[in-house]
């Protein structure tokens, strides 16, 4: 069935490419031994399973060189979403392999439970340097959805010890994904992924995010510019927060840039105004950075690239570039402040948070991000790679092109003048029906997501430039191109 019922014209046609070798057929994945044992064994994350269980088989990726992943059948494609938001520095950086294999050899584990070693010491040093103010504390978890979980519950720790039993509820945005453990779950605005885990952890509330090409839908009735929405969505925290009551709200969590949506920027004046909001009525203000920290927006922490100071930073992924797992709360001297005496601990921690390996391999990779200046190329390139991806809005399906570093969202209407989207079942038609597999088979590794109103995401390794974002855009047009005229 056609999503529109009128035919909208073409755009022009991509260049030609070279093919790429042919995908498995159905008679080649029931012969291949990793697809029977990946449909035999195998549960994929986030992922329908029916999917293997028809005989259609997954997609086996076995090699990353730079900004290229290759699948079990040879055939080569872009990662345009550096794995998950994560490998930063490209595939296949052998220093970071080796870094591991020292570190193992040396002294392969050992908890932080009331122990210490060099790599961990050394990592949560320089961690505390590149964050701003005066978050100095570290604590290591394996990953985001860890590291978040650390913050809220440390965030209602810290409020008991000030003699605030009742501060324990927090504030996040709609749509806005923060994690899986039933703490961050609980913090994640999207319905469709905590209706079948409930119930959840109490007392969390959820507010507008900073998407203001969808303004009005949000519930914003004024005139739409930049500094007028951007202070009506931070207002909107406020408003929750007097509406709850500020002797019982305990922290504020944000994204930099938002991710789940489709990479939503902050407006110049939103965070300003936020920590003003957070100052004035007592709340902690978290910054979830898991997946913009690490050069995504071009700084090390991207609560520097927008100019305010949160109490916590949640960290992971592309502190290692993906070559081994770590996650990481940064906290600020305040928070630290009563855990430094008497008998007080903060009862919470992970067998493998800041295992050495991870840490000693987290060290090489900023290494490599300072020697290759990653943060730099990202400052200096963005605005290339915005212009890059702008040019594909002569597409009709293409509504909304937005992000900020190497993050961007491209959101998908049926109608560029009245932005109307699409509902379920065409947007379950157009992604997961078309445009996911179409994208993958043109050779670009990107995501397509439906967790707000359809969106394709892409995020790639910091080490790309002009060229690639050529190639990129190239790609999409095509496929996005063939979309529309499905339509």
């Amino acid at each position: 069935m056609a999503l529109l019922t009128k035919k909208p014209k073409a755009a022009k046609a991509a260049t030609p490419k070279a093919k790429a070798p042919a995908a498995q057929t159905k008679r080649e994945i029931a012969k291949d031994p990793l697809q029977q044992m990946a449909k035999d064994h195998l549960w994929m994350h986030f992922a329908r399973q029916s999917g293997m269980e028809s005989g259609n088989g997954v997609p086996i990726i076995t090699k990353g060189v730079g900004h290229h992943i290759f699948d079990s059948t040879g055939r080569k494609y872009i990662d345009g979403l550096s794995g998950l938001f994560v490998v930063n520095a490209g595939h296949g950086r052998k220093r970071l392999a080796e870094a591991a294999a020292k570190q193992a050899e040396e002294l392969s584990f050992f908890p932080l439970w009331s122990y210490a070693h060099p790599s961990a010491i050394q990592l949560a040093d320089r961690l505390a340097d590149y964050a701003p103010g005066d978050l100095n504390r570290v604590f290591f978890s394996t990953g985001g959805g860890e590291a978040v979980e650390t913050a809220f519950k440390l965030a209602k720790h810290y409020w008991k010890l000030q003699g605030h039993p009742m501060k324990t509820k927090v504030i996040s945005r709609n749509i806005a994904y923060h994690g899986t453990p039933q703490g961050a779950l609980a913090i994640t605005g999207l319905p469709g992924m905590k209706a079948m885990f409930e119930p959840l952890v109490p007392g969390t509330h959820h507010v507008p995010n900073t998407n203001i090409y969808r303004a009005a839908e949000q519930g914003y009735m004024g005139e739409v510019t930049d500094e007028l929405f951007g202070m009506w969505a931070a207002n909107e925290i406020e408003r929750m927060i007097e509406m709850e009551g500020a002797d019982t709200v305990a922290a504020v969590f944000l994204e930099p840039v938002q991710n789940a949506g489709g990479c939503f920027p902050p407006q110049h004046n939103y965070f300003k105004r936020v920590r003003e909001i957070c100052d004035k009525h007592n709340v902690l203000l978290v910054s979830d950075e898991v997946i913009c920290a690490f050069g995504r927006i071009g700084e090390m922490f991207a609560c520097n690239a927008f100019g305010y100071v949160p109490d916590m930073i949640t960290c992971a992924k592309a502190m290692t570039s993906g070559y081994s797992p770590i996650g990481a709360t940064i906290i600020s001297d305040r928070i630290y402040e009563p855990f430094k005496h008497g008998q007080v601990s903060f009862p919470h921690g992970y067998t493998f948070g800041g295992h050495p390996v991870s840490a000693a391999v987290a060290m090489e990779n900023l290494d490599i991000f300072e020697e290759e200046d990653l943060n730099g190329n990202v400052r200096r390139n963005a605005p290339a790679f915005k212009a890059t991806l702008e040019k594909l809005k002569d597409i009709p399906i293409v509504g909304d092109v937005r992000g900020a570093g190497y993050f961007y969202g491209i959101e998908l209407v049926k109608d560029q003048k009245t932005k109307e989207t699409f509902n379920d079942d065409e947007a379950e038609r157009l992604l997961r029906g078309f445009l996911s597999k179409a994208l993958y088979e043109a050779g670009l590794y990107c995501r397509a997501d439906d967790r707000g109103d359809p969106v394709v995401q892409l995020a790639p390794p910091l080490t790309i430039g002009q060229p690639e974002f050529d190639e990129i855009e190239q790609i999409m047009r095509d496929v996005l191109t063939r979309a529309t005229n499905l339509l």
